[in-house]
Order: C-alpha cells, then sequence, then structure tokens
C-alpha cells in the first residue's frame, strides 16, 4: 500500500534536485538533461516515491443465526463454509502481503475482537474464531461493528480494508454505509448469498415448503400460491440489485458469492482485484 512517507516504491511522489548520498537509480535522467541544457550546467534532478508499507486489514463476520442456514446436507449456499473459506483466503493473502489483520464479530452479543497483528498471530486467529459454531449474534451487527472499530483509531486507520462478511439481508442503510466511509476505511462487502433462495425464488407453487425460522428454529409447512411466488422471487431481486446499486453509487466495490466452492470464490476475489486496479489506472 501506498504510504504517505517517502521512501522506496513504484508511486512517484515528485522530483527534486540530487543531493549528495541519493541513489544513482534514483536520477531522472530526462528531467536532468533538459534542466542541465536550460542552465549551461550540469544539473541532476532525482524522483521520490511514495514509500509502500504492509496492508492493514480487519475482517469483520456477520455471525447472526440467519447466516447459519443453508448447511449441509441442503444442496445450497453453505454459508458458514463459504465464510469460513473467504476468512482462508484474506489471511493467505494477508500473510503472502506481510499484512497485519484484525478480526471482530458478535457471534454472542459481545464482541470478539482482534487488533491487527503480524503473520504469526494469524494461526492463532484461525485456530480460535475461523471454526467456531457461535451464531447467536444481534441484528444490529453492522453498527455495533462500525461503532467498535472507530473507537480504536490507533489500530484501524484511513485505509484500513475492513472486510465485512455478511448476506446483508435486510440491507443495511445508506447512513450506515456513509458514517462508515466517514473513518476513510477501505470498506469491501462480501455479499454471501444463496442464489435460488435469497436472489431468486424457486418454482414451488402448489408444494408444501417447509419453512424454518433461523432465530427460533421452529419449522412450519406453507404452501404458496404461483402469485405468491412470484411476488417473492421479484421481491428477492429487486433486493439483491439495490443493495449492489448502492455499493455503486457509494463506489464501494463488493464481492459476491454465492457457492461455497474455494476455486469460485478466489475466482470472485481475483475478478474484484482486477476490478479495482482497473478503475485505478483510469482515475489516474
Amino acid at each position: 500500500m501506498k504510504s504517505l512517507r517517502r521512501g522506496a516504491g513504484t508511486d512517484v511522489a515528485g522530483s527534486r534536485p540530487y543531493r549528495p548520498g541519493d541513489d544513482v537509480d534514483w536520477i531522472d535522467w530526462a528531467a536532468s538533461a533538459r534542466l542541465s541544457t536550460a542552465r549551461g550546467g550540469d544539473e541532476f534532478v532525482v524522483r521520490e516515491r511514495f514509500a509502500e508499507e504492509a496492508p492493514k486489514i480487519v475482517i469483520v463476520c456477520d455471525r447472526r443465526p440467519e447466516m447459519a442456514c443453508y448447511g449441509p446436507p441442503l444442496p445450497w449456499l453453505d454459508k458458514p463454509q463459504a465464510m469460513r473459506t473467504v476468512v482462508e483466503l484474506i489471511l493467505a493473502s494477508a500473510g503472502a502481503a506481510g499484512g497485519f489483520v484484525g478480526y471482530l464479530d458478535y457471534a454472542d452479543g459481545e464482541p470478539h475482537w482482534r487488533q491487527p497483528k503480524g503473520e504469526r498471530k494469524l494461526i492463532e486467529l484461525r485456530d480460535e474464531r475461523l471454526w467456531s459454531t457461535e451464531y447467536g449474534g444481534p441484528v444490529d451487527w453492522l453498527e455495533r461493528s462500525v461503532d467498535h472499530l472507530a473507537s480504536h483509531t490507533r489500530a484501524v486507520t484511513p485505509g484500513t480494508f475492513v472486510f465485512l462478511l455478511s448476506d446483508f439481508i435486510p440491507s443495511p442503510s445508506h447512513e450506515l454505509w456513509l458514517a462508515a466511509l466517514e473513518h476513510r476505511w477501505d470498506l469491501v462487502p462480501v455479499v454471501l448469498q444463496d442464489p435460488t433462495w435469497e436472489q431468486s425464488f424457486p418454482d414451488v407453487d402448489g408444494i408444501v415448503v417447509p419453512l424454518r425460522d433461523p432465530r427460533s428454529g421452529r419449522t412450519s409447512s406453507v404452501r404458496m400460491r404461483r402469485k405468491e411466488v412470484a411476488a417473492r422471487r421479484e421481491h428477492n431481486r429487486a433486493r439483491t440489485a439495490e443493495l449492489l446499486e448502492t455499493f455503486r453509487f457509494l463506489d464501494i466495490d463488493p464481492v459476491v458469492v454465492t457457492s461455497s466452492d474455494r476455486a469460485t470464490i478466489l475466482a470472485e476475489f481475483l475478478l474484484w482485484a482486477d476490478l479495482r486496479r482497473t478503475r485505478r489506472v483510469i482515475g489516474a
């Protein structure tokens, strides 16, 4: 990541006259030749670059009961497994980049918080929270998470990557996203949604379907009519489209995960990285 400090890096911060002790490789020979011609003497110009520093990352996991849905042996998105795979990929990437990773969830209503630590601590984080089966988080987990991170300004500095893992159902308000963006974090929503039941709705008209309340665990049998199925499908599609449009409006780049397959999730993250890289080049 580009730092505000000057040092070894790839992004040019500016130019200045050569000073004794400067590395010869820093000399901008074309600019030096032009200046020497203009002044009639040997003048050397060096390029200053922004230093590069290890990225700082915080992973925030939504552990409401709704996020424990669709586990084995059901054939739909296994959200807990998908969440574990996402966390593993982020940890692996952070380790390769020498990054510092923090973690936060509200699995039992209380903050499970780990400040960003280096590679030696990544194994502890993986073992302690990655395989937790606690899914009793509150409905306002995102509001609590934003407030908690905002209270740790030294650990969560501007520019920190904040990965938010959730299905975002119901969709958070615009005001909440704006409040998070005020802290100048690099927000990355990882949207974990089942493509059949949450981004659309299957043709189950005339069929008795068992529906389970994730908080109470109670199951009820429901027979839906064709119009009800169509209305639910349109509602789910519109809800997903509205969520993604909100991200586009706020200039936030989400990662959409609809499978717990590791290769598929990795492909989505690589696409996300390519899009960010392309936007930076166009913006420059």
